[in-house]
């Protein structure tokens, strides 16, 4: 380990090198409702304690609150405008093709953890789902020794010379775990403590599944064991010493009629009627290959519109329907939200609390829906908490975003 001390630039932010390991967590879908009812229903003592003996404030997403974006963001410190991670999915202008962003060709901006490698500290990351693995771990090199990143979901393949790592089943001690499934989660944190025991890693950032939050309401039981089963891997980090700061993505609402059927504005739909079948091209970033957990059925969408149409009425008619809180040009939209315009449509829409946006009803398979539905991607699930193990120290009237995580772990724990 680099014993130098000075600090670490990335992206035009300053980091103080670690001094004791380091852990920031993103807990998927965590609405911040779900830890307090875990601590009122007693099952979660150790965010209790943190949260009274540390620190507990609410922090902003970025927008859409979707999965990648919030990652990418919380892992570079920036907003997508500056590390072009707009969604889980968009529309590839140069290729004429809609496509996963999962590939780290897209990322335009270093991460925090391969410049804390750089400078010659050694630095881990355990996803729950492979597509976030390969954009959080960019950057590293695993011939050092000193890089350490896996996904829970594929534990099984990984290797020396791609993740740092093998016999990952054997040197956590669970089995491979089911992709719709707590057990998800619970291998990212048991991989965790694994790592800190074994390891030592300075940095380390772990990143769990929404699948239970999709599933269930705050308060349920299904919920409380989720973050009980949480609580007991915090409690064992903090033992070892570590710094802990948790935050979220994104929050997570009921999105569903009084019947259980989604409440959905399918907006291609929509478009068709008003442009022309086909000539409008409505794109859902929250669409990933995990559609049981939402049918990609979010809250945020964009449109490419047809070539001469008059945006500024599509923009007052799309804003008459119920449910459509929000509906902005492609630069209003990035202004406001700080998105890279290469990577948006002419057209931002955000739908209410309960209401998620589709393309056509025939295009969405909601077989996999089990539940109600429960989703994210708008405004109203902008707000996540951010605790600390330990105090922190923030200025006044500062505006903290959950891609501050960083910053408060290695620069504001006092």
């Amino acid at each position: 380990m680099t014993t130098n001390g000075n600090p670490i630039i990335v992206n035009g932010r300053s980091y103080s090198p670690p001094t004791r390991p380091t852990v920031v967590i993103c807990l998927d879908g965590s609405e911040p409702g779900y830890i307090e009812k875990a601590i009122d229903a007693g099952v979660a003592p150790t965010f209790a304690r943190f949260m009274k003996e540390g620190a507990h404030v609410h922090a902003a997403s970025v927008i859409p609150s979707f999965t990648n974006p919030n990652n990418l963001s919380i892992i570079t410190g920036r907003p997508p405008a500056v590390h072009g991670i707009a969604g889980n999915y968009f529309y590839d202008t140069t290729s004429g093709t809609e496509v996963m962003m999962n590939d780290p060709k897209f990322l335009r901006a270093p991460t925090i953890l391969a410049g804390v490698h750089d400078a010659g500290y050694r630095v881990a990351a355990v996803t729950a789902k492979d597509k976030l693995r390969a954009l959080l771990a960019h950057g590293l090199d695993y011939s050092t020794g000193r890089a350490f990143a896996f996904s829970a979901e594929r534990a099984d393949q990984a290797t020396i010379a791609a993740n740092g790592i093998d016999d990952v089943l054997d040197f956590v001690g669970l089995p491979l775990p089911e992709v719709y499934s707590a057990d998800l989660s619970r291998f990212v944190f048991a991989a965790g403590v694994k790592l800190v025991e074994r390891h030592r890693p300075d940095l380390m950032y772990l990143s769990t599944t929404d699948y239970i939050q999709h599933k269930v309401g705050l308060g349920t039981k299904i919920a409380n064991d989720f973050y009980a089963m949480i609580d007991g891997y915090l409690a064992q980090l903090d033992a070892l010493g570590c710094t802990i700061v948790a935050t979220a993505d994104h929050g997570m609402n009921d999105k569903y009629l009084a019947d259980g059927k989604p409440d959905v504005i399918y907006l291609q739909d929509v478009m068709d009627d008003w442009t022309g079948k086909g000539a409008a091209r409505v794109i859902l970033p929250i669409t990933d290959p995990y559609v049981a957990h939402h049918g990609s059925l979010g809250s945020f969408a964009t449109i490419y519109t047809p070539e001469g149409a008059d945006i500024d009425t599509l923009l007052m008619r799309l804003r008459d329907i119920n449910g459509i809180d929000v509906a902005l040009t492609r630069k209003d939209a990035c202004a406001r939200f700080e998105l890279p315009p290469d990577r948006i449509g002419d057209i931002v829409v955000i739908s209410s609390k309960h209401k998620v946006l589709g393309t056509s009803a025939a295009r969405h398979d909601l077989s996999g829906l089990t539940e109600p539905l429960r989703s994210h991607g708008g405004l109203t699930e902008e707000r996540v908490p951010l605790i600390a193990n330990r105090k922190i120290a923030l200025p006044p009237d500062h505006r903290l975003r959950n891609f501050d995580a960083f910053d408060v772990a290695l620069n504001r724990i006092q």
